[in-house]
């Protein structure tokens, strides 16, 4: 159960806490910073995403969740939480987090967004030496979401509600390449998805990421509480498009209704 933190904001106001996960929530939108990136250094337990969104996430889920990370010092470029059950659950990829789907945020200062939601990576199908430990394995997450990828499937029904109906968009192949993005205009259907999925390079990075795209005048224009609530209320969202490419699944153990800005 996530243990509610007491210390006062060192900005002066006592922090809230999340309704029905008993998680204090110190967390300021300028903490989302568009220029550098995702603020988590020198701050308070409650002020800071990484602790808050962990607790509630364990909290919903009621069991344990493994951050990941890319960046250094203070500002973070991109935040992962997977639940650890499925990359235990992994015969042969159970010592990295790479195959395991995960919720993600990131601040993408070069398109001047804040993204949150659910990343499926593959990583190299032909990783270079001093990175065979990404090279895409037979037990990683990524399988289950080409397989899934089908007309009439599961998963086709919440990427039509999700993208077609609530706002969501689609990141999709090669990631050291130019970004392939498809949003309710151009959505392309899951098979045209899936071809470009699996025509990513084999020697490049790729993956495949469902998120809510927000502005930063969006971000802005909220407060702290608003915007964790918002990136759970989107975790809650993609829950069902990532139980569809685990080996576990994930039920709540207590409800919120929050939704994200739109939804």
């Amino acid at each position: 159960m996530a243990q509610k933190i007491s210390t006062a904001s060192r900005h002066g106001n006592p922090p809230v806490v999340l309704p029905g996960l008993g998680v204090a929530v110190g967390f300021r939108p300028e903490y989302l910073d568009f220029e550098r990136g995702i603020h988590v250094g020198n701050l308070e337990e409650n002020e800071r995403i990484t602790r808050i969104l962990k607790l509630a996430l364990e909290a919903r889920y009621g069991q344990p969740f493994v951050t990941e990370r890319w960046g250094r010092g203070v500002y973070w470029q991109w935040i992962g939480y997977l639940p650890r059950a499925n990359r235990t659950a992994k015969p042969v990829s159970s010592d990295v987090s790479f195959g395991c789907s995960k919720f993600f945020l990131t601040v993408d200062t070069g398109e001047g967004l804040f993204k949150c939601g659910l990343q499926v990576e593959r990583g190299y199908v032909k990783a270079p030496p001093e990175s065979r430990y990404c090279q895409l394995r037979p037990d990683w997450d990524w399988h289950r979401l080409i397989k899934a990828l089908k007309p009439a499937s599961a998963l086709e029904r919440e990427l039509e509600r999700l993208v077609l109906h609530e706002g969501f968009m689609l990141h999709a192949g090669g990631w050291e390449e130019q970004p392939v993005y498809f949003a309710r205009a151009g959505y392309p259907g899951v098979g045209k998805l899936r071809k470009v999925l699996e025509s990513a390079p084999k020697s490049g990075w790729a993956g495949f990421q469902l998120f809510y795209p927000m502005r930063e005048n969006e971000v802005r224009g909220s407060t702290g509480l608003d915007l964790v609530e918002s990136m759970l209320a989107v975790f809650r969202e993609v829950t069902p498009a990532m139980n569809l490419c685990m080996q576990i699944e994930l039920a709540e153990q207590s409800a919120t209704t929050s939704r994200p800005p739109g939804l």
